[in-house]
Parts: structure tokens; sequence; C-alpha cells
């Protein structure tokens, strides 16, 4: 795994050890921020299921200011830390060693708003998928913002969340990115 493009390009990071997580291929990420960017004038990003942080740092290569990286897996926070040392980000980072459901709701209490959501959760835990309609009924995405779900290809996730609609959806073998969008950027 690398930084794929950016101020930090070709940077090497660490995958977390185990079993646990499941690393986005760099093949699949860079399919991603061609399809989402590819670069960034700032904003504020959130890898919720952060594993390696590697979507995270991504954006903050490609631009993002700040980027807040959820984790509940002690061995993927240090790798997180990690990683984020090894490209000299610290500074632009937030990371949290909490459950999802709990940090989205201290994302309201924060009145956070969000450019660029990455959702990828553990395939056999579909209701974290929820947390993405939680997240946007409660405000906590920038109108103009992107929300980014990784997920199984035996899963279909809705077409929209709230005022987020599905823009586009590829598939990468087993893995499949679906892209939501604010209606309010319909016209644009």
């Amino acid at each position: 795994m690398r930084v794929i493009s950016g101020t930090r390009k070709g940077l090497p990071l660490r995958a977390v050890p185990g079993t646990n997580t499941r690393p986005t291929t760099d093949k699949v990420k860079e399919s991603i921020f061609n399809m989402i960017g590819p670069y960034f004038d700032g904003g504020l990003a959130v890898d919720l299921f952060a594993g390696s942080g590697s979507l995270g740092i991504e954006s903050l290569s490609r631009g993002i200011d700040t980027c807040i990286f959820i984790e509940k897996d002690q061995k993927a926070i240090q790798t997180i830390n990690e990683n984020l040392k090894k490209c000299r980000l610290e500074d632009a980072s937030e990371i949290y060693k909490i459950d999802a459901s709990r940090a989205v709701k201290a994302f309201e209490k924060r009145d956070l708003k969000i450019d660029l959501l990455f959702v990828d959760p553990p395939y056999s835990k579909v209701i974290y998928y929820d947390l993405v309609k939680t997240i946007v009924e409660k405000g906590c995405m920038n109108e103009s913002g992107m929300i980014v779900c990784e997920h199984d290809k035996m899963l279909t996730l809705e077409d929209e969340f709230g005022a987020f609609k599905l823009v586009r959806r590829e598939n990468y073998g087993g893995t499949v990115i679906s892209i939501y969008r604010s209606h309010v950027e319909e016209g644009n």
C-alpha cells in the first residue's frame, strides 16, 4: 500500500497486522479518487472505519485540510498513527478510538460539516451503513459534500440517504464503491 498522488505521493503505508481489517487496494483507492476528485481545495474528511487510515491519508495528500479517523481496533489505531507520522500529517488529523455509532453522536455535538465521508465497515456489519443516514439526517454533511461507501458486491445500498443521491456505483471484483452527492449538486 502507498499514497497514490498529491503531496505525499509514493510514500509507503503499513497495513493493519492480522485479519481483522480489509485494506482497500491501491487500484480501488486510485479509482475512488479519480471518481471523486482527484484533488481537493480544503475541507473536512471523515474516515469512519479507518483501518490503516489509507483513504483519509490519501485525501489529505490530495488537498483535504483535516481528516478525522474513527477506529475501535487498537492495532489499527497504532497503524494509523504510524502511517500519519511517516507521512508527516499528524497536525492535519484527529484520531479517535471509539465505536462508529458513538462517533456519529459526537459529530452532531461538535456541529461538524463533513465534506468527504468514507464508510467502509466490515462487510458482515451491514447495519453500520445506517450510520450514513444518521449523519445526513443530523445535518453533519456539507450540502456540497460526498459520501463514499465501500461494500460487498452481494449488498445493494439504498439509492438515497436523505438529500444524498447515488451518482455512481462501480464494481471491482468482490468490492463495490457507491458514491453519493446531495440533490443540490444535480444542476451544477
